[in-house]
């Protein structure tokens, strides 16, 4: 049987295995992308430069712009009790400051947290998850999103989001730039180089970056649920969250969340861009059965 401590030591080890990989992809396109504007060393100074300016703004005001584009709003503690009392507990449970909650009038049940450290989070549940969970159930999930707040998962997935981000704004650019005639291709000597750096970025960057991304954002997941679960000492209480999450999925009439974008969908507790099955490798969270698997097995 595994235990609580094995899991989140696997996914841990997994998930810096990633972003290093991610990281020297970057690293690679940029340096490609230098040698397409025939920078050199002085471009990739100058790109690590710009994407440092570009992930500290993001960074410092990322929450507020996902909590605005997903409608979420200050929670009214008298009027939600259960809700306040629960992520207080857990919060002085993990030595943590206590995030501020929002809620999204949203049928869809769903939560993510977000926030650029402990001491500046904040957690949001869609109105459907509340109404549609227990006591235990509800603790399960909002375990699983403290545990994102408690591992600093909000900053690993800024990351992440801002290096896939850079290189699809350099690989537009170099489409764009080859649209027009490329950058000097028909009087350098080496024109049939600068067009084979141009394809690689302009088709091939923005692709692996995506699959890079979304296996980042399905580690953690992981991670979080065997951490939730740890915390609460409880698997079973957040493995029923995902079984009635589950079964809402498979109701003909249910619906993503409305307000969930592909910018904010590597946030949430489970998939909130559609309730329809999806390949696997397109997906930013592992597959709802699996992650009920690996609960079932720290009964």
């Amino acid at each position: 049987m595994a235990s609580f401590f094995d899991e989140i030591a696997r996914n841990r080890l997994k998930s810096s295995l990633l972003m290093a990989v991610f990281a020297a992809f970057f690293i690679g396109v940029i340096y490609l992308f230098a040698l397409y504007v025939g920078l050199g060393i002085y471009g990739i100074a100058v790109a690590v430069i710009l994407v440092a300016i570009y992930g500290m703004f993001t960074y410092y005001t990322g929450d507020k712009f996902v909590l605005k584009m997903s409608g979420a709003k200050p929670a009214d503690k008298p009027s939600n009790k259960v809700l306040f009392d629960t992520v207080e507990g857990l919060a002085v449970a993990n030595q943590l400051p206590v995030p501020k909650v929002y809620i999204i009038n949203d049928p869809s049940p769903n939560a993510f947290a977000t926030g650029r450290d402990k001491k500046h989070s904040s957690i949001a549940v869609t109105s459907g998850l509340l109404s549609m969970m227990d006591r235990d159930e509800l603790q399960g999930v909002l375990a699983h999103e403290m545990s994102h707040i408690y591992d600093n998962d909000i900053m690993f997935m800024l990351v992440a989001v801002v290096f896939a981000g850079a290189i699809g704004i350099i690989a537009g650019f170099v489409r764009m730039s080859m649209f027009f005639g490329g950058i000097g291709g028909g009087r350098n000597e080496n024109a049939g180089l600068i067009v084979l750096i141009a394809l690689i970025i302009g088709l091939l960057a923005p692709f692996f970056a995506l699959l890079i991304r979304l296996a980042i954002s399905r580690r953690r997941e992981y991670m979080a649920d065997a951490n939730g679960a740890r915390i609460t000492r409880d698997p079973k209480g957040l493995a029923d969250a995902l079984r009635k999450i589950q079964s809402y999925t498979k109701n003909p009439q249910a619906q993503g969340v409305k307000k969930a974008n592909e910018v904010t969908a590597p946030l949430y507790f489970s998939n909130p861009l559609s309730v329809r099955s999806m390949a696997n490798i397109f997906s930013t969270h592992p597959p709802i059965g699996e992650r009920i698997k690996k609960l079932e097995a720290m009964y």
